[in-house]
């Protein structure tokens, strides 16, 4: 904890980013648990909260690849101000959804919604090399998991307090102002070189084959096979994982008859897991080796998957609480070890692809996990659903065990950090 209250005291960047992502996050929380309640309240149906998770899951896979290419082509910062900017608009118009039977606009907002997060949480990932020095970065990295994973845990339980106390307005009212906060936040940062990761300028071929561009990201992860293992490793967890985000709801609202309430403390002890998991990484991190770390990944999936199913066979909420704490602290864990190593190989030049293309990978395979547990949400138990989640998820531990052992995934070269990008870091006032 010395280590994180250190980045954020002599880090004048890096404090304003964070500052910007509690808030934000917090307020994306608030918007998660007053959707999925507001869509359980009038509809009562698994299905449809399939359909909201779907409807964002479809628009990440299209905001994805525009994203990768932007970000790789153009100003991050002024990007990721624009996508806050825009989200706090798209906040706001979710009022408009609360009556009953506009569903269909809940809809079209939640993927308006996350068709502009990737430019933003894409472009957060690409810069951090930028703002952290080299001797910062596993640190800087740590504390922007662990920061997001304590705001789901936050958020969650205030969301779904106040979602039962205030009502579904005031939690998009703050997700508005959160959105105008961060925006407020990244203005601020500054860097000598600034935040284009290609300052040469923009040709005429290069404008009119943004594919072109988009294909070259995906050829540069298949050559450096860790980097392509890691983006796979996320697709491995995405196939039980994306049934995981409507089951949180079916357990708290149907399972354990908990209501709102229940949705909230559900995710906010998923969030407690993960703040523990992001920790112990931070720990692990600056002191394993390149091999050590790749076996900790397959034990990792193993516990995740194994606790997942004892969550979704639980016969109490309290036992319940505890699997999908345990769960989430190994997804951490495993999260926070694998962005790190992206963070150190990969070039500045293909950042923004190479983390847009595995949010989308992983967004396109949770959506046909979710559609497959939404279709069958009505008529299966959530247990059942759970139960093979859980297996689904844990199966990633065999694939990586394997690439381990066959010696396909070797240590690149350290290409994540260029020279010129290391900076001194403090109070410009100094």
């Amino acid at each position: 904890m010395t280590g994180f209250a250190e980045l954020l005291r002599s880090n004048r960047n890096y404090r304003y980013t964070w500052t910007g992502q509690v808030i934000s996050e917090v307020g994306d929380h608030y918007n998660n648990i007053a959707v999925f309640s507001l869509v359980l309240a009038n509809t009562g149906s698994g299905l449809v909260v399939a359909g909201i998770l779907l409807a964002r899951g479809c628009a990440v896979m299209l905001g994805g690849p525009i994203a990768g290419v932007l970000l790789d082509r153009m100003d991050r910062k002024r990007l990721m101000i624009a996508s806050d900017l825009v989200r706090a608009v798209i906040a706001l118009l979710f009022i408009l959804g609360i009556p009953a039977g506009r569903t269909g606009l809940l809809y079209l907002l939640s993927g308006l919604l996350m068709f502009a997060s990737p430019f933003f949480t894409s472009g957060r990932a690409a810069i951090l090399p930028t703002i952290a020095s080299k001797e910062e970065l596993h640190t800087a990295n740590s504390l922007t998991q662990l920061t997001q994973w304590t705001t789901v845990m936050i958020g969650s339980f205030l969301g779904g307090t106040s979602v039962a106390g205030f009502g579904y307005k005031v939690a998009f009212l703050f997700n508005a102002f959160s959105f105008l906060f961060s925006a407020l936040c990244i203005r601020q940062l500054h860097a000598p070189r600034g935040f284009r990761s290609d300052r040469s300028a923009l040709t005429e071929s290069r404008v009119v084959r943004p594919w072109h561009e988009y294909t070259e990201g995906l050829r540069y992860m298949r050559a450096t096979p860790l980097i392509l293992g890691v983006g796979l490793v996320g697709v491995g967890w995405a196939t039980g994982g994306g049934a995981a985000q409507i089951l949180f709801s079916l357990f708290g609202e149907q399972v354990f008859q908990r209501g709102s309430m229940g949705i909230g403390v559900i995710w906010g002890c998923a969030g407690i897991g993960l703040v523990a998991g992001a920790l112990l990484a931070n720990y692990l991190g600056k002191r394993i080796r390149f091999e050590t770390y790749k076996r900790v990944i397959s034990i990792c999936y193993v516990v995740h998957g194994g606790s997942y199913v004892l969550f979704s066979q639980a016969p109490t909420f309290a036992r319940a609480l505890f699997f999908i704490g345990l769960s989430r602290a190994a997804v951490a864990v495993s999260s926070v070890l694998n962005t790190g190593q992206l963070l150190r190989h990969v070039s500045n030049d293909f950042r923004g692809r190479v983390f847009s293309t595995i949010e989308t990978w992983t967004w396109a395979t949770m959506m046909v996990s979710m559609a497959i547990a939404g279709v069958f949400s009505d008529h299966v138990s959530p247990r059942t659903i759970g139960l093979w989640a859980g297996v689904l998820s844990s199966t990633t531990a065999i694939f990586w065990g394997w690439g381990n052992l066959s010696g396909r995934l070797p240590e690149p070269a350290m290409t994540g950090m260029e020279p010129e990008e290391v900076e001194v870091h403090g109070d410009p006032t100094v």
